[in-house]
């Protein structure tokens, strides 16, 4: 039984096997239907979401398959049931589980329990779909992952900047994360991107400086200050964060035809300026749409996998 719990949950090969088939059903939305049926997905929501919810159901659907919104407040999990009393369920209900949740440990117990495949949606750890969503964004606009250099500026210990260590070395990236004392990725988790990097031909490294890091990347991403749960910080995040805001002069020392990436929501004047996100340099749109069309590639492998 295959899961997708974490970037690297998937090879070099296979990443770049997903990334392959997310172009194929972009290009024919309506030709594949491996959930026909229609097979259920369950969808437990118990983050905020917009995107995720919206390119899950569409993708679930196109798919030819039927999204079970699951709502995780009513659903009480971990709560009112246990984690792995839900997943034994669900796993009953559904072809396979998709969550967005909050610690990591949950989706894990629930990938032990349903006997079916389940997808991160997010967790405060990883966010493997997104990721999948930029790298297919990436190729398109570069035509190739391997060998560019990827500047990841702002909170550097987010769920974004653990995915992009490990997506990132995955697919043969040079990834640079730059950010503030006390807001940088975990010291396990550089050296776990190191480890996938020694073999890809890409690399894993921090980087303070924010213009050192941006200087001639490719592909500059950054992601909100604020993470889910972390509300309280905003205004004491802010403050230490505001040198590592993406604004044009910062973008400036980035490759002439450097591209910028964002996961959203955005909040222009912030981690962004929004001369930058809505500017001729931006691809955000596209990411967003690409969640789509990653996510029923990943589905559409996980069924094929199991």
């Amino acid at each position: 039984m295959r899961h997708f719990l974490a970037d690297d949950d998937l090879t070099p090969a296979e990443q770049a096997r997903v990334l392959d088939l997310a172009a194929e059903l972009k290009r024919a939305p309506y030709d594949a239907k491996p959930l026909a049926g229609p097979r259920t997905v369950a969808m437990i929501f118990d983050k905020q979401t917009l995107r995720t919810q919206a390119s899950f159901a569409a993708g679930i659907a196109e798919l030819g398959g039927h999204p079970m919104l699951v709502d995780g407040a009513l659903a009480g999990i971990g709560v009112r049931e246990s984690v792995h009393d839900v997943a034994r369920v669900l796993g009953r209900q559904a072809s396979m589980v998709v969550w967005r949740t909050y610690a990591q440990a949950r989706l894990e117990e629930m990938a032990k329990y349903a006997g079916v495949p389940v997808v991160n949606a997010l967790t405060d750890d990883f966010h493997p779909c997104q990721l999948l969503a930029d790298l297919l964004t990436i190729r398109e606009h570069k035509q190739q992952l391997a060998g560019l250099t990827v500047a990841f500026v702002g909170d550097g210990a987010c769920n974004m900047g653990n995915s992009w260590l490990l997506a990132g070395a995955t697919a043969g990236l040079h990834v640079r994360v730059s950010s503030p004392d006390g807001f940088a990725p975990a010291p396990e988790m550089v050296e776990r991107a190191a480890a996938i990097a020694s073999g890809t031909g890409g690399s894993a490294t921090l980087e303070a400086d924010p213009v050192a890091a941006v200087t001639g990347a490719d592909v500059v991403v950054t992601d909100t200050w604020i993470s889910m749960g972390k509300e309280e910080e905003s205004a004491a995040r802010a403050a230490v964060l505001a040198p590592y805001s993406l604004t044009a002069a910062l973008l400036a020392h980035a490759a002439p035809d450097a591209i910028v990436l964002h996961c959203l929501p955005a909040y222009r004047g912030k981690e962004i300026a929004a001369e930058v996100l809505d500017g001729p340099q931006s691809v955000v749109w596209d990411e967003a749409e690409n969640r789509r069309h990653a996510q029923k590639a990943i589905l559409s492998f996980l069924l094929e996998a199991r």
